[in-house]
């Protein structure tokens, strides 16, 4: 006999567990009351971006970066009030650090990836940095400061962050009074990081994660902290963690059904690429060899293959990568990242025909993935096949038109063309979004006396000239005003 239904939804809403996180937080201020606009945080969120870009840390590596994004938009898929749009990067670096910045910038530090023992323990930190974001924690601590200083604050934050492993160096970024005081607003109160870790395990538990990998991640942070005193991972610095903090955590996670997430095998395989990237080419490869030998992985046998093979081909053993790539078939596992290993492989070979063979089928199944797209239209120039390779480049900025990589990419097809107008016009736009206005004045001015352009072509470039120009002017303006 079935129930009826209104006694069904009340006998479920008895037997469900208490809501996982009550709101007892103190008075924090208005979300919404941050003197910073949303315009500014984004031309904050652009600066950051485009200095960082310049940065020997930026790790450029496009599966790296797709996976985090990837992973950033189901966590903010799930911001309460619509979609928080966010832009996530990897740094290569081997501190234990993530930062958010107002407009939607979230770092991520390779040592934190690899640190991360599970995805929902990654997926933690980039939560409790989404919340940064949703709640506004570092508009409202610079609009405390007075309205008056958020410009300058502005300009000194990528003088912070460069100081993400040591805040030292941001005593010679700016003067001592400056840089201390600004490092003081951008640390986070203990009241904003109750909030963030609050909501942060909303977005975990909405996002299918296992909301345990918060509390076991931090515990590990503490444990390190307390391991190496002064010496404490970057991530403490701003974000202060305290038994005070981690009991609140716990509290919140007290009585819930433990849940089984299991990591995705796209997180297993950039942690192995990077484990590969790190130290000696041969101490990668004695790493993921012992793990293969001795049954010390964890996870998916193919990832530490991956891996292997990744260490192999950095260490100048194609044969033997080809090898460690090849025993992957047996698993019947799919990815992108196999792919453009591959090809990769045949190109240290000297065999790019067969390389531009691999990216094609690649880019019929994955016609979205950035390294495939990239890998593609650089290896279709190789073998001389301009023409394909400015088709790939000009379909793929229909989707991505901001992406300053398929720009310059398209220049460099442009360019094995013959066509000189159109390689200047759009290695301007590659260089207008990597917020180089000056370069990409210079490109459009070149492409005005390139004299191989259509009436149409050329009334295209004059109007973006004068676009780039008045923005360049605006930005020069804004900085005065600093």
């Amino acid at each position: 006999m079935r129930p009826c239904l209104p006694l069904l939804c009340l006998a479920l809403a008895c037997a469900m567990p208490p809501p996982l996180l009550a709101d007892d937080l103190p008075d924090l201020g208005d979300v919404a009351q941050a003197d910073m606009s949303p315009a500014m945080e984004r031309r904050i969120g652009e600066q950051v971006l485009n200095e960082l870009r310049h940065d020997p840390s930026w790790l450029g590596d496009a599966e790296v970066n797709a996976y985090l994004n990837r992973l950033g938009n189901r966590l903010a898929g799930h911001v309460e009030g619509g979609r928080l749009t966010i832009e996530l990067f990897a740094l290569r670096d081997a501190t234990l650090n993530a930062f958010a910045v107002p407009g939607g910038v979230i770092g991520v530090h390779t040592g934190l990836i690899l640190a991360a023992e599970s995805e929902s323990e990654l997926a933690s930190v980039i939560a409790h940095e989404i919340s940064h974001l949703t709640q506004h924690h570092q508009a409202r601590m610079m609009s405390k400061a007075g309205q008056g200083q958020i410009a300058s604050i502005a300009a000194l934050v990528v003088a912070v962050l460069a100081a993400r492993s040591n805040p030292d160096l941001a005593m010679g970024a700016a003067t001592a009074g400056q840089a201390a005081s600004i490092q003081n607003q951008l640390n986070y109160s203990r009241d904003f990081e109750r909030e963030a870790d609050r909501i942060g395990l909303e977005l975990l538990e909405r996002s299918g994660f296992d909301i345990r990998g918060m509390e076991s991640f931090f515990e590990r942070l503490q444990k390190y902290g307390r391991l190496y005193d002064n010496n404490a991972p970057g991530y403490l610095r701003t974000h202060p963690l305290t038994t005070e903090r981690l009991a609140d955590i716990g509290n919140r996670i007290q009585g819930r059904p433990y849940k089984q997430v299991p990591d995705s095998l796209e997180f297993q395989l950039i942690r192995a690429k990077l484990r590969a990237q790190e130290g000696t080419a041969q101490d990668a490869v004695t790493y993921f060899a012992s793990q293969l030998k001795n049954h010390t992985f964890s996870g998916d046998e193919a990832a530490v293959h991956y891996g292997l093979s990744q260490s192999y081909a950095r260490a100048g053993n194609l044969a033997a990568a080809e090898r460690s790539l090849e025993a992957i078939r047996r698993f019947k596992v799919e990815s992108p990242l196999f792919l453009t290993l591959a090809a990769d492989l045949r190109l240290k070979q000297n065999d790019a025909p067969a390389a531009a063979n691999i990216l094609r089928a690649a880019y019929s199944r994955y016609p979205q993935e950035r390294a495939v797209v990239y890998a593609l239209i650089e290896t279709l120039l190789t073998v001389r096949q301009p023409q394909e390779a400015l088709k790939v480049a000009t379909d793929d900025l229909l989707g991505h038109a901001t992406d300053a990589t398929v720009h310059a990419l398209q220049a460099k097809t442009y360019a094995a063309l013959g066509q000189r107008l159109q390689q200047h016009r759009a290695q301007a736009e590659a260089y207008a979004l990597d917020g180089r206005l000056d370069e990409a004045v210079g490109q459009l001015e070149l492409a005005q006396k390139a004299g191989d352009g259509s009436f149409y072509e050329q009334s295209q470039v004059d109007a973006r000239l004068r676009e780039f120009r008045a923005r360049r002017e605006e930005e020069k303006r804004l900085a005065k005003e600093k």
